[in-house]
């Protein structure tokens, strides 16, 4: 391939490349659902093989990108006009807390832990796990959030300040998957015997039956057992 050859190359695949995504629409980029993100791969591939690949012509590599869009675009079209379509191309948007409990077969569901709950939480401004009324993740990956009435913006709750009775200003994971996080509960300077007795005092007799436990900002504990039945 000649350096002539490979810059001509280049500027036709980002060229195509540029009008196909236009083509295709914002939501290619925007929301990167199941067939949004095969499809992105795809098309980045031929690209590429149309930009470097000598054994690929001109001809061939055009084609195959204009025909991976017509396919995206019909895929698109039947999403917006088809809910049966929608719901196979993308999936349904799974609940994975209600009323402040975590939903164990949901998070297994969407391959996501405790943690990465957390952090996505985190990053929608909230560090209590009890503050939320609904966590729903989305088919494009993201987390949408309801925070519980009392913890909405300009609520009475909100004006009712109070200083934490702890040193951590979040929420602190003092158990996770049944097991004991000792090392937090040193760093609040509690104990296993303090564990064990606020647990007895909210029904819990083993530790195994808790999925999740954090120490929250006014020194109470949030408790999730592993069971998903909630009252609405």
């Amino acid at each position: 391939m000649t350096f002539t050859e490979l810059i001509f190359r280049l500027a036709l695949s980002f060229l195509v490349l540029w009008a196909m995504t236009r083509i295709m629409g914002r939501k290619e980029i925007s929301q990167m659902t199941f067939h949004n993100f095969v499809s992105a791969i795809a098309i980045g591939t031929i690209a590429g093989s149309l930009a470097m690949d000598e054994m690929l012509s001109i001809q061939n590599g055009v084609m195959a990108l204009v025909g991976w869009t017509v396919f995206t675009v019909l895929f698109g079209f039947m999403d917006i006009k088809s809910k049966g379509a929608r719901k196979l191309l993308n999936g349904d948007p799974i609940v994975v807390m209600k009323n402040g409990k975590i939903m164990e077969d949901s998070l297994r569901k969407t391959r996501l832990d405790v943690d990465s709950l957390n952090t996505m939480l985190r990053k929608k401004g909230i560090f209590t796990l009890s503050d939320v009324a609904f966590a729903i993740f989305e088919t494009d990956g993201t987390l949408s959030v309801m925070k519980k009435e009392s913890k909405q913006p300009l609520t009475q709750s909100d004006m009712n300040l109070f200083q934490p009775s702890r040193s951590s200003s979040v929420g602190t994971e003092v158990v996770s998957d049944g097991k004991i996080n000792e090392s937090n509960l040193s760093k609040l300077h509690l104990d296993k015997a303090w564990l064990g007795q606020k647990l007895r005092d909210s029904g819990v007799q083993e530790i195994s039956e808790v999925f999740y436990a954090e120490v929250q900002q006014d020194g109470t504990l949030y408790i999730d057992k592993y069971d998903d039945n909630v009252d609405y």
